[in-house]
């Protein structure tokens, strides 16, 4: 099983927002920097993560995206989910197995429950990981937090 860029971008997107942000809202083009990401496909991703109800948006000059729920809520199996579908090693254990052809051994073949058992414990293991656990990794790596400029003030 290979990821896309598309659920591995949008995990370190909410990674960025959760870990630099906190609960004010973070502008695309700060998480596109720190993550050297393009914003156009960031905005694509952002919009597969606000249908999931992972993100929400505010606009206005001090708008941006936050997190709808708090970083220990969020799993990554839940990006994974919202940016590429089911997460299964291959197609005839999917949800999507049902569908005539998928496979002509369908139900009839002793190494379907390998890949099966195999797709669940990689989903049991993503469902334990939250995007807290990703920030206090982070602070273990000594990543740097970066302080939002937009309400630094000097005298």
């Amino acid at each position: 099983m290979k990821l896309s860029t598309k659920s591995r971008y949008g995990l370190r997107a909410l990674f960025d927002i959760a870990y630099n942000s906190g609960n004010l809202p973070a502008q695309i083009q700060d998480i596109s920097r720190r993550q050297e990401i393009s914003p156009r496909y960031l905005e694509q991703i952002f919009q597969s993560l606000k249908k999931a109800g992972i993100l929400k948006s505010k606009r206005g000059p001090q708008g941006g995206y936050c997190l709808s729920r708090s970083p220990e809520e969020i799993t990554v199996q839940d990006v994974i989910v919202a940016t590429e579908g089911d997460v299964a090693l291959v197609d005839c254990v999917s949800g999507r197995r049902k569908k005539k052809g998928v496979c002509a051994f369908n139900g009839c073949c002793a190494t379907q429950t390998v890949w099966d058992e195999a797709s669940a414990r990689l989903n049991e293991y993503f469902a334990t990981l939250t995007l807290k656990t990703l920030c206090e990794r982070g602070q273990v790596l000594g990543i740097k937090r970066e302080q939002d400029h937009r309400f630094m003030y000097y005298i």
